[in-house]
């Protein structure tokens, strides 16, 4: 009998629609976190990035979205409907909320050890800045960047999950780069905006 962890994320899928509660655990355990972050990058928002992927996974278990081998993966079928309802609760708050009105539950985020204290509150400013700029781009700027810069997405993968073309990908995430090094700039050189804007991976 195969074992549930060597499954695929399409044989989970299936296995979880017919009821399966050991495909659903594994599958979670997968994918949770992708589309954690995806929608904590996308909001802000901790416990907003907790109820979407509970809703995501719900959908899941309820059927209601039917997922199509041929058009991409599980991932990106999940991390479209979690697209989805990202959009959808920014859209009824009309506002983001900011990530340090969230900053009790930790986030995740992870500053990679400096020589010292100074070189530390350095690196910690510039993440902040890029994180808080990333947040206030417009949402169609936001997920380009999401995707292709923080989850290290191909063009490809993201034009999947977004349903557009690659090169319509490529332009927005161009702008969207452009528009970072413009809210950026206020707080440093040029240079250096330049190469805050070229590392959000920082905080992915």
């Amino acid at each position: 009998m195969t074992l549930p962890d060597t499954k695929t994320d399409n044989d989970l899928l299936r296995s979880l629609l017919d009821g399966d509660e050991q495909a659903l655990a594994t599958l979670y355990r997968r994918r949770q976190g992708s589309v954690y972050r995806f929608a904590l990058q996308m909001s802000g928002s901790h416990a907003l990035a907790e109820d979407v992927t509970q809703e995501v996974f719900l959908v899941l278990i309820r059927g209601e979205a039917k997922y199509d081998p041929e058009r991409g993966s599980v991932n990106a079928f999940m991390l479209g409907i979690a697209r989805n309802h990202v959009l959808r609760r920014l859209r009824y708050q009309q506002a983001l909320v900011s990530f340090a009105d969230d900053s009790e539950a930790g986030g995740g985020v992870e500053l990679v050890a400096n020589d010292g204290p100074l070189d530390e509150l350095s690196r910690g400013e510039t993440i902040n800045a890029v994180r808080r700029a990333v947040l206030s781009l417009p949402p169609h700027y936001r997920e380009v960047v999401v995707f292709c810069e923080l989850q290290e997405m191909s063009y490809a993968e993201a034009a999947e999950i977004l349903g557009c073309a690659v090169g319509t990908v490529r332009s927005r995430l161009h702008r969207a780069r452009a528009l970072l090094i413009e809210k950026l700039r206020p707080a440093a050189p040029e240079e250096a905006a330049e190469e805050a804007a070229g590392s959000t991976r920082c905080f992915a």
